[in-house]
C-alpha cells in the first residue's frame, strides 16, 4: 500500500455537510390556499344558502295552506283562495301595488306571470266575485292547480324592500 493509507478520517480532504436552510412559513404550500379559501367560502356559501331558503319560506307556507284547502266547501274555498292570494301578494309585492286592487284589477295583477291570462278569462274569474254569491258552480281541482300555480311564480321575497316600507 502506498503513502496514502495511512490517511485517517481526520486528515481527508473533505469538506462539513451543509445543510439546506429551513423552510420558511412564506408562502405557505398550495394546499393551505385551497383550505385557507375554502374557509373564507363555506361561511359565504352557508350564509347565501339560508338567505335563499328564508327568502323563499313565505312561498313554502303559502304552498302548504293551499294544500290545506282541498277539504273546504265551494264557498269557503273562494274566500280561503281569495285570502290566501293577496296574503302571498302583499308578502311578496310592494303593498300599494296590490293591496287596494278588487274585480278585474286584481284579476289582472294576478295575471300578470301567464300569457294565457288564466284568471281574467279562464277558471280564476270566479276569484273575484264568486266568494259573494250564494251558489257557485266550479271546477275546484282546476282552480287550486292555478293558484298552485300562481304561488309557485312568485318572486323570492325581498326583506330590504319591506323593511323600507
Amino acid at each position: 500500500m502506498g503513502p496514502d493509507s495511512t490517511m485517517t478520517a481526520a486528515n481527508l480532504p473533505l469538506h462539513d455537510i451543509h445543510l439546506p436552510t429551513p423552510i420558511s412559513w412564506w408562502p405557505p404550500a398550495p394546499g393551505w390556499w385551497i383550505l385557507s379559501g375554502l374557509l373564507l367560502l363555506i361561511p359565504i356559501f352557508l350564509w347565501g344558502l339560508c338567505r335563499f331558503r328564508q327568502r323563499r319560506l313565505m312561498r313554502r307556507i303559502a304552498l302548504k295552506k293551499l294544500e290545506k284547502l282541498a277539504d273546504f266547501s265551494e264557498t269557503e274555498l273562494l274566500t280561503a283562495l281569495s285570502r290566501l292570494l293577496r296574503q302571498a301578494a302583499i308578502t311578496h309585492f310592494p303593498r300599494q301595488d296590490c293591496a287596494g286592487l278588487s274585480g278585474q284589477d286584481w284579476l289582472k295583477f294576478l295575471d300578470r306571470p301567464f300569457h294565457d291570462h288564466p284568471f281574467t278569462t279562464g277558471i280564476g274569474r270566479c276569484l273575484s266575485d264568486a266568494p259573494y254569491r250564494p251558489e257557485v258552480q266550479i271546477d275546484t281541482v282546476a282552480l287550486i292547480n292555478l293558484c298552485h300555480r300562481w304561488l309557485k311564480k312568485l318572486p323570492p321575497q325581498n326583506f330590504s324592500r319591506r323593511r323600507k316600507q
